[in-house]
């Protein structure tokens, strides 16, 4: 098996501008994800950023960068252009680390792509893991994910689904037994091929309404392998109260 990690990263962040940047035990973050992806089996690791500083930063770390456009509307779309950039063959493995992710195992990492090595015909694979509170079924930033008996996702939404009809005809308000409600995690493994199509393809209505660029896949008849997983992966900094956890819980590296 062999595949390429990318890391997408913006400075600008809506609930923490310059995440990439911040230090995390005298390395910016995004060196530390970097670091953590190459200790996976990816052949290359390279860091996805329309940013000057972020570039300086990675460059300055001995970490591989692709400039990318600043107006992507998607990081799928960033990606497609750093298949281009790079010369990708079509049959290539591109697994996308998310950029604030500093502590992913890279066991997660190589097994979203083996899951898609595996499976000649998917153009996607990612991860999911079961949910056992009820706060975050009906919490619409947590996305659920319907995984079919074959192992292919079937939709993934904001909303509390597969939906309980007799446990919640009162309200979603308790976990029913039995019930297959599972997390996504945002780790995922795509063919180049598929990338490049990927910009050219519409936007569904599902994919504007539930802001989730996956559906578009699922939309057009692609298929995206899941592996359900025990556990979540370690949590990632989306905001400066998860950097005081992180930073209060020691050098983790």
């Amino acid at each position: 098996m062999s595949f390429v990690a990318v890391i997408p990263a913006r400075y600008a962040s809506t609930r923490f501008p310059g995440k990439p940047l911040i230090d995390l035990f005298g390395k910016p973050m995004i060196v530390r994800v970097a670091e953590r992806a190459a200790l996976s089996a990816a052949k290359q690791v390279v860091v996805a950023t329309d940013d000057l500083r972020i570039a300086e930063a990675c460059h300055a770390a001995g970490v591989g960068v692709a400039m990318t456009r600043s107006d992507h509307a998607t990081g799928t779309d960033r990606l497609s252009e750093v298949v281009t950039a790079l010369g990708l063959d079509d049959d290539v493995i591109v697994v996308n680390v998310q950029g604030d992710e500093p502590e992913i195992p890279a066991s997660a990492i190589n097994a979203v792509a083996a899951m898609l090595d595996a499976d000649r015909g998917a153009a996607m694979a990612t991860l999911c893991h079961p949910i056992h509170d009820i706060s975050d079924v009906v919490n619409p930033n947590v996305v659920k994910c319907i995984v079919a008996e074959t192992g292919n996702a079937l939709y993934f939404s904001r909303a509390p689904v597969p939906f309980s009809r007799d446990a919640w005809a009162g309200g979603v308000t308790v976990m029913p037994a039995g019930l297959p409600v599972y997390r996504h995690i945002g780790l995922y493994a795509y063919r180049a091929s598929f990338l490049r199509s990927f910009p050219a393809l519409t936007v569904p209505a599902i994919e504007r309404h539930e802001a989730l660029e996956q559906l578009r896949a699922l939309a057009h008849g692609y298929r995206i392998r899941v592996a359900v997983v025990d556990d979540p992966l370690p949590p990632g900094i989306d905001t400066p109260e998860d950097y005081a956890r992180l930073l209060a819980r020691g050098n983790q590296h």
